[in-house]
């Protein structure tokens, strides 16, 4: 297990001064890396290798929202190898370890060269030292979607939404289906399953249903083929 100390900064909350969901992807998402840099095989070792871990899914429980200059610790570990999909899982606590949020995520091993996804090797997996899994309700991967939508308005991407692997950062869609919710929705638990990667000028076209307890918008191209799709519950 990897863990780090860190404050919510004021720049990360929302108007009711927490963390905004979405922030909760970036420290998740920050905490990973940190880790893999730590253990060697980080951005530059992947850059060198031609190598990726892109992100699958996300299954992210909310028990409650950090607020301004809390105190937290963020840890993350590998859970699990399977062919060229990797397991990871993570937490959000307070100093006094309390529970904030916890999460499974599910990631994609590729070959950047040949554009095809393949086994990280022996010598990659006892890196991590795999341990395992948090005690969580597990869920499908795959989003059910409605055949009816409500079609919002489009998003263009900016450049400030690229990261180093020069497509849409995972959190930004995040964000981005969170932006659709009506205000002062009450988020307990979301889903997001990645299908393909938006680049800089892309229009990401919101569609939005609402059903049986949940919310889902799905940040689709303009054949209505999704990029993500993220589901939110109370």
């Amino acid at each position: 297990m990897y863990t780090f100390k860190s404050r919510i900064r004021y720049s990360e909350t929302d108007p009711t001064g927490k963390l905004a969901p979405g922030g909760i992807v970036d420290y998740f998402q920050d905490c990973s890396v940190f880790q893999s840099e730590e253990l060697g095989v980080g951005v530059a070792y992947l850059a060198q290798h031609k190598r990726a871990w892109l992100l699958s899914a996300w299954q992210i429980v909310i028990n409650r929202l950090p607020a301004e200059c809390e105190k937290i610790a963020v840890s993350t570990w590998a859970s699990g190898f399977e062919k060229f999909h990797g397991s990871r899982n993570f937490t959000m606590e307070t100093e006094d370890g309390e529970m904030l949020a916890y999460a499974n995520s599910i990631w994609a091993y590729m070959d950047l060269e040949h554009q095809i996804p393949v086994k990280p090797t022996q010598e990659e997996i006892d890196r991590y030292k795999p341990e395992p899994p948090i005690i969580m309700e597990k869920q499908s991967k795959k989003i059910r979607i409605k055949a009816e939508w409500e079609e919002r308005e489009p998003i263009l991407v900016r450049k400030s939404w690229i990261d180093s692997n020069r497509h849409v950062n995972n959190s930004r869609y995040v964000k981005a289906a969170y932006n659709e919710l009506p205000e002062g929705s009450n988020i307990r638990r979301i889903r997001v399953e990645y299908r393909k990667q938006a680049l800089e000028g892309d229009l990401l076209y919101p569609r939005y249903a609402k059903e049986e307890g949940r919310i889902v918008v799905a940040l689709c191209d303009k054949d209505q083929k999704p990029y993500a799709i993220v589901e939110f519950r109370a």
